[in-house]
């Protein structure tokens, strides 16, 4: 009779990595990061990560140019407004009699209005998790091309899913959140075969920070394209891109170094010596009651899900925070709105530069991790804090705002890609799933949100601003004490072997 014995976790380097054989005896020679094929592929799910998240921000700012009235929109939702040059303003009778000659406006509630605004995430929620496992066992090349595709037809038909009706435009939404939140969770297998350790950090901020040059760049020509052309132009822009970039991915972009045509032998043998510890050709079975049991992994995803909490904050009511507080018009607000978002999408490139910086001083691992961490959450979260009590100074509190926002982005060299240090061999599963469970706060932060400043406007922002405080604190303070960044032992490759 057969007998399964289960040894120890290898801590062996093996000769074949990925397929491919692997002199043990001569350490990785770095390869010049300059184009390079792992930077290019960066930056290729850049471009897609820029897309993804434009598509679902463009509702934001159409809404207002689609519906007869937004008089009574909720602060979360009047904030779409606030973003429009002032011909979109629905309070401007000729500018939306001028409006409604270019494109079919609708009798939408402020209920019905939040109801599509809600319909997309969701799917981003659920879905992100399982985009990870499928890109882990078929393939990210497969997976995020399929989800950006379909995004981006589903983008181009909006507005005739508006003209047939709610149900259609509901639909369309609805389905829509689970493409983008397939490829959201997707693309992080990408990194478990094409980031050597040493360039993790930058690799992953490059790629991650085309989510926020998305928010920038809906909020900046959004409402200057409904202005000219109309509010279904936005969605056919944005959807035509998309399937551009889905053609560029399908074309570019392969799963592993081994797998690419056109990487150069030096890179390709660089990148599996680097990576040659974390994998094996066999399959390992998914260990779940363990993970369930992991301190680190928990502390990771709170940790993830109360930063969050803030960054949501800052995409849902940075320009309702401007218009209340400043009487600016709203075209200054819209640039002024944006303005954050750009200081936190090139911060976020600069945040994996530092981290991997770190690393070549011989910082350790999960130092570096914590530190990138406490800078994009501890000054965002203090500055945000401050903001009412400098309310009477404009150039300090858009200084003080834009900073808040901009140090945010630090953190995506820090704990949300730290499942590729602990869990390399699952990361793609852990990442989606754990930016899946933060995503539950675009829901929820609307609501303690409307809370707050529907009983008072005044003390509302600073009750609002120190409840998210107390949250950010919570989760960062439970990742320095439990956050590792050394494998896991449940991570660790097993042998089988039959007697």
């Amino acid at each position: 009779m057969a007998t399964v014995v289960e040894l120890s976790p290898t801590t062996e380097q093996s000769e074949f990595d990925l397929g491919t054989a692997v002199n043990k005896k001569t350490p990785p020679r770095k390869v010049p990061s300059l184009c390079s094929m792992r930077y290019g592929i960066a930056f290729i799910a850049h471009f897609c990560n820029f897309t993804l998240l434009a598509q679902n921000s463009i509702i934001s700012i159409t809404m207002v140019a689609m519906v007869n009235n937004t008089d009574h929109l909720p602060p979360h939702l009047n904030s779409s407004a606030e973003r429009l040059p002032a011909v979109l303003n629905s309070n401007q009778p000729e500018a939306s009699k001028h409006l409604s000659l270019k494109a079919p406006v609708y009798n939408w509630s402020p209920q019905t209005q939040g109801i599509i605004f809600s319909s997309v995430q969701y799917g981003m929620m659920l879905m992100q998790g399982p985009g990870g496992y499928l890109a882990g066992k078929i393939g990210t090349k497969k997976v995020v091309g399929i989800a950006l595709l379909g995004s981006s037809l589903l983008t181009l038909c909006t507005p005739l899913a508006a003209r047939l009706g709610l149900a259609f435009l509901l639909a369309t939404r609805a389905v829509q959140g689970l493409t983008q939140g397939t490829g959201y969770g997707g693309q992080f297998a990408l990194w478990q075969r094409w980031a050597p350790p040493n360039e993790r950090s930058r690799l992953c901020s490059i790629a991650m920070s085309g989510m926020i040059l998305g928010i920038f760049t809906v909020l900046l020509v959004g409402g200057i394209i409904t202005e000219a052309l109309g509010w279904p132009f936005v969605f056919y822009i944005f959807g035509g891109i998309g399937v551009v970039c889905c053609l560029l991915w399908v074309i570019l972009v392969y799963d592993d170094p081994v797998s690419h045509p056109w990487i150069s032998v030096p890179e390709k043998e660089y990148i599996l010596s680097s990576l040659n510890q974390q994998f094996s050709s066999e399959e390992q079975p998914l260990p779940i009651k363990a993970m369930l049991k992991s301190l680190p992994l928990w502390s990771m995803g709170l940790c993830i899900m109360t930063h969050q909490w803030l960054i949501n904050t800052f995409v849902i009511y940075t320009p309702t925070y401007i218009s209340s507080v400043f009487s600016v018009n709203i075209r200054d607000n819209g640039f002024l709105s944006s303005l954050p978002f750009f200081v936190a999408w090139a911060n976020g490139i600069l945040g994996g530069q530092l981290a991997d910086f770190l690393l070549s001083k011989n910082f350790r691992l999960i130092t570096v991790r914590k530190i990138v961490t406490i800078l994009g959450n501890t000054p965002s979260a203090v500055l945000i804090v401050v903001l009412p009590y400098v309310q009477s100074s404009y150039i300090t509190t858009i200084t003080f705002l834009t900073l808040s926002c901009g140090l945010g982005s630090l953190c995506q060299a820090g704990v949300y890609i730290n499942a590729l240090d602990i869990a390399p061999r699952y990361a793609s599963l852990l990442m989606g799933t754990s930016r899946g469970f933060a995503h539950s706060s675009a829901v929820l932060v609307p609501i303690v949100a409307g809370f707050f400043l529907s009983q008072d406007s005044e003390f509302g922002w600073r009750n609002l601003f120190f409840v998210l405080f107390a949250i950010n604190l919570f989760g960062l303070i439970i990742y320095l004490v439990f956050g590792k960044a050394d494998i896991q032992e449940w991570a660790r490759e097993r042998k089988l072997t039959r007697l």
